[in-house]
């Protein structure tokens, strides 16, 4: 079994102590990645100090993942500001600087676990494109994420054993994505803040996602022989249970 750790949609909520007890769960996890929307600020806005939450990720062993929203923006040093103190490794294929059109991080990448090798595509929600009114002021330009990542995940595919897409374009979209792009195996997901109890099959992809604000993380282990997701969401506050989520939804409220 090659067993994930997942968080999506932190909204810097992620404290010392949750850090610590995600730190606790990765000594028994292969992998630890993050779907983006870690940061405490908002789309615009502008940090005054470097974000708290990559020196927690990078605690809790964090080793890779894509932006959300909130780690973005227009004006290039907002963005460094933004990503100043980040400690693991981010792929996004569908981000371009405007000026080059080169990709701002690697598109995939290749991780060898217990003798799989694991390939890892991402992508995240556009925040400027080229039809946009804003994008004469943008230093950058997001792509369709769902062309982009299909593109990655075809090329990638032959070299790898395990193809898995992390991104932050909801739920809605990685349905889209998982129907158009059957290369994919496993899909972590997050911008919709969804939770998900166990993966959802849709065509030959398994999608997750696990809520928002720190409540839950995703450890979800792969069986390289019958090719399935297994494995359940856990809470990481002390208040918060998978039931009273449960409630939240069957109530309608």
């Amino acid at each position: 079994m090659i067993v994930f750790l997942h968080t999506n949609d932190l909204h810097g909520q992620l404290t010392d102590a949750l850090a610590a007890r995600l730190a606790e769960l990765r000594v028994d996890a292969d992998l630890f990645v993050d779907t983006g929307d870690a940061i405490k600020a908002g789309n615009l806005a502008v940090p005054l100090a470097p974000e708290r939450a990559w020196p927690r990720l990078r605690m809790a062993g964090c080793d890779l993942g894509t932006l959300g929203n909130r780690e973005s923006h227009p004006i290039e040093a907002a963005f460094r500001a933004k990503l100043a103190g980040l400690g693991h490794e981010i792929l996004c294929a569908n981000l371009r600087r405007k000026d080059t059109g080169e990709l701002v991080f690697s598109a995939s990448t290749v991780r060898e676990i217990q003798g799989v090798r694991v390939g890892f595509v991402a992508a995240m929600v556009p925040i400027v494109t080229a039809r946009m009114a804003t994008a004469p002021a943008s230093a950058y330009l997001w792509d369709s994420p769902i062309p982009a990542i299909a593109d990655a995940a075809r090329a990638l595919r032959p070299e790898v054993d395990l193809l898995v897409a992390l991104t932050h374009i909801g739920l809605r979209q990685d349905r889209a994505l998982a129907e158009a792009c059957p290369e994919i195996d496993v899909i972590f997901g997050g911008h919709s803040h969804d939770v998900l109890e166990e993966p959802v099959r849709v065509g030959s992809a398994w999608v997750v996602q696990g809520g928002s604000h720190a409540r839950f993380v995703g450890r979800w282990a792969w069986d390289p022989s019958t090719r399935v997701l297994s494995g359940r969401l856990i809470p990481l506050k002390s208040d918060e249970t998978l039931e009273s989520v449960r409630r939240h939804t069957d109530d309608g409220s």
